[in-house]
């Protein structure tokens, strides 16, 4: 059903969509109407798969690179919506945390959502419509020891689209983000079971997150249904923020 925050006829550009939260965002917005690209770093035949199931096509770059980001933005075409999903963790703590994980983490994270809105700014500008959501995290909001460079890219993603709003919101573009909380994937698959406990034990709703639900906010925030809403936060953890 695409009545309700339809997406029909929107070109959507989703980075980091072939796994995850990022390919469940793909398939939601690919559902609400949307012809979706899907970008990837290296999992080429992941995100092939994804685009396949909905119509859409996979372009491959790595967004921490600016001219690679331009590129992806450029293949894409005339962008209705912007999805900044790709990121990395490289956790440690910092006194021995490298000079690479820290630049490695901030490169792709924080300078991939920086090179990619560069890039498609302009066209949405110029078209005076546009829709920007950009992934952040809880840990960007509350911290998380061991991980000061994820939480320092995720912190600066939520300054950074504030400011983004502020600066798009006169041509009718709107800028917003979603920070998940604990969210089933690969990542929280592996972790010990004391520590899924611990996590289970904060979140008052009393379970992980799901992509699909990241996802379902994602399609509403760039539906005509969000179009008052810029510069906002949307922590979709069960309650784990409050």
């Amino acid at each position: 059903m695409t009545d309700f925050c339809s997406l029909e006829g929107r070109v959507a550009l989703v980075t980091g969509g072939s796994r995850g939260i990022g390919r469940a965002i793909a398939l939601e917005l690919g559902r609400a109407g949307a012809q979706v690209i899907v970008g990837c770093r290296s999992e080429a035949d992941e995100a092939e798969a994804v685009a396949k199931e909905i119509g859409g096509r996979a372009v491959q770059a790595d967004v921490s690179d600016p001219e690679q980001a331009a590129r992806l933005v450029d293949e894409a075409g005339d962008l209705d919506i912007l999805v900044n999903n790709a990121g990395l963790t490289r956790d440690g703590l910092i006194a021995r945390m490298s000079d690479e994980d820290w630049r490695t983490v901030i490169d792709t994270n924080l300078g991939g959502v920086f090179a990619t809105c560069r890039a498609a700014a302009r066209g949405m500008m110029r078209r005076r419509s546009g829709a920007i959501v950009n992934l952040s995290s809880v840990v960007g909001v509350h911290g998380n020891p061991g991980q000061t460079n994820y939480a320092a890219s995720k912190a600066g993603i939520i300054g950074f689209t504030k400011a983004l709003a502020r600066e798009l919101a006169t041509r009718n573009v709107r800028a917003n983000v979603i920070a998940p909380g604990y969210i089933q994937t690969a990542l929280t698959d592996v972790l010990p079971e004391n520590v899924r406990e611990a996590l289970l034990g904060a979140t008052p709703l009393g379970r992980l997150g799901s992509p699909e639900d990241v996802a379902g906010a994602v399609r509403f925030l760039c539906s005509d249904e969000a179009s008052f809403i810029t510069g906002e936060v949307l922590l979709v953890d069960g309650g784990l923020g409050m």
